[in-house]
């Protein structure tokens, strides 16, 4: 059987490392701040949103909350934006999708700053993500990443099939993989509805991550002996022994493809745990570089400087 690659363990211990560096910002009077904008009354938005709220709770980091009404204008929600990019206590923003019809995904994600833009979706972070200039990266991805490095699987030099071309997901992960750095340097294919032979390219795989939707896709005909695999499905399927009526599985057929899999995550339990997690560092990562800029000298500064010293 497979070894278990267990991101609630790895979320653990990454949280543990926030907490610290909050800890060590709090003693220079720097509390990272995340903003959380929902709109509308979305039942798993709001479950997510309040793991969201709970866990800064934990680490120390200040979560600013705004539940807006689902018939919520467009220029109301960009208006908050635009009032939370001004806010120097908030370093990070957050608005929970999908949004409803009457809302532009494509603008409120334009108008985050980039500098605040904690979830990795302004097109300035994707580009420099491509280009491999620092940026904030897609909290999923980067927890896959994560989970791949902590449990001892670098993805230098390996083949990487992505499964998906989701700009959430896929194309992310592929841009991260891809780069000449640490923890990447990967040969990478990525997998989608249009590809033909599927099953042969994915039987090439060192590293399989799967991330297309589809209940159990990924079956053991589909994989090689000795591949590692990163599920980052979660799919409600009917289950009547259950009391909700349902369970979670993931795009991969866990079961049988964790008989042939050097290591596979589960769902639940694998990739779902860091995605949060990826969300705190990311607005941890904001709140120092803003304290970076506080610290550097201004132009006029600089000056002034340059003459004392003279």
């Amino acid at each position: 059987m497979a070894k278990l690659i267990d991101g609630t363990k790895i979320a653990a211990e990454i949280r543990a490392e926030i907490a610290l560096e909050v800890k060590a910002l709090a003693k220079r009077k720097i509390v990272p701040g995340l903003a959380v904008v929902l709109v509308g009354e979305d039942p798993a938005s709001q479950v997510y949103v309040r793991m969201k709220k709970r866990a800064c709770a934990d680490l120390g980091i200040v979560s600013f909350d705004y539940d807006l009404a689902k018939t919520c204008s467009e220029r109301r929600l960009l208006n908050l934006i635009d009032k939370l990019n001004a806010d120097p206590k908030v370093h990070g923003i957050l608005v929970q999708l999908p949004l409803p019809k009457q809302i532009s995904e494509a603008k409120v994600l334009n108008t985050i700053s980039p500098e605040k833009d904690v979830d990795g979706f302004h097109p300035i972070n994707v580009g420099k993500l491509l280009n491999g200039e620092e940026s904030f990266v897609p909290c999923t991805p980067r927890g896959c990443q994560e989970l791949l490095l902590r449990s001892g699987y670098d993805p230098a030099g390996k083949h990487v099939v992505i499964l998906g071309r989701s700009k959430t997901v896929g194309k992310p992960m592929a841009a991260i993989l891809m780069q000449k750095a640490p923890g990447a340097n990967a040969t990478v294919t990525v997998c989608h509805s249009r590809t033909k032979n599927l099953a042969k390219i994915t039987r090439e795989a060192d590293i399989l991550i799967a991330a297309i939707g589809s209940p159990e896709f990924v079956k053991s005909r589909m994989v090689k002996e000795g591949v590692v695999v990163i599920d980052v499905g979660t799919n409600r399927v009917e289950d009547k022994t259950k009391k909700s009526g349902y369970r979670l599985v993931g795009d991969v057929d866990f079961k049988n493809v964790s008989k042939k899999a050097r290591a596979i995550s589960p769902v639940p339990g694998g990739v779902g745990p860091m995605t949060i997690t990826m969300l705190l560092r990311n607005t941890l990562e904001s709140a120092k570089r803003h304290a970076a800029r506080k610290r550097r000298p201004t132009k006029k500064r600089q000056r002034l400087v340059v003459k004392a010293s003279r």
